[in-house]
């Protein structure tokens, strides 16, 4: 198994956020808000929560925003808190968001997933995609999310999944990085070193009280934690 080797916590550089915003994200943005909308219809909270239009929702690690702009073009009513602590990412997407004519209902924030300025319970949905390798203690994160979501709220996380070995994190990066620039394929591969394994993350998970089984590989890079808070707190 290849070792984790942790990135830039923050991806600060407008080089950086230029080319993260620029790389074909449409399909796997499009699969999540596909995923996360399936886990919506099936809420333990009932219709309530499954009208999509009376969501509050944080998005963890926004980035660029384009998860939030698809998420409120598809749900028309729903409110997003995006979230990221790169000033650069925000810059890019603010532009994204008003060209997208959505800024009365997508809010982006500068803030620290670790330390989340957010009372208890505020969120109907805690959100993210691709958070988690950023980070070198994950737990803090989501315990932060487990926090800020409301009691009954969604839990819906999804990341890279780290390769057993060199050979194949160099095969993902040719068949789904095949016509990036030199830097954007830098940048998938030293995600996919950075990221969990499938057992990492499960271990994760159940140390903050959820089953280990509530994260699964869903795709050959990736991991997802979807899980329902109880009025307790962790959900099995």
């Amino acid at each position: 198994m290849l070792d984790r080797i942790l990135e830039p916590e923050v991806m600060d550089t407008a080089l950086e956020a230029r080319d993260y915003d620029a790389m074909d994200h449409r399909a796997v943005n499009r699969v999540f808000v596909d995923d996360l909308f399936s886990a919506l219809s099936n809420s333990r909270r009932g219709s309530a929560v499954g009208e999509l239009a009376r969501l509050f929702v944080l998005d963890l690690g926004a980035g660029t925003a384009q998860i939030p702009i698809e998420l409120c073009r598809r749900a028309v009513d729903m409110r997003v808190v995006a979230v990221d602590a790169a000033a650069e990412m925000l810059v890019v997407a603010a532009s994204n968001v008003a060209r997208a004519g959505l800024a009365s209902r997508i809010t982006l924030e500068r803030a620290d997933a670790k330390r989340l300025p957010y009372s208890d319970g505020t969120f109907d949905a805690v959100i993210s995609n691709s958070i988690v390798h950023h980070i070198p203690q994950p737990r803090t994160v989501l315990a932060e999310a487990i926090r800020v979501a409301a009691p009954g709220g969604l839990l819906f996380f999804r990341d890279l999944m780290r390769p057993a070995d060199r050979a194949t994190l160099d095969g993902l990066v040719d068949t789904y990085a095949a016509g990036a620039n030199e830097h954007q394929r830098r940048m998938f591969a030293e995600s996919l070193h950075a990221a969990l394994t499938l057992a990492e993350i499960r271990g994760l998970v159940a140390e903050l009280g959820f089953a280990a089984e509530s994260v699964q590989a869903t795709s050959d890079r990736h991991w997802t934690w979807s899980v329902w808070k109880s009025n307790a707190g962790a959900m099995s």
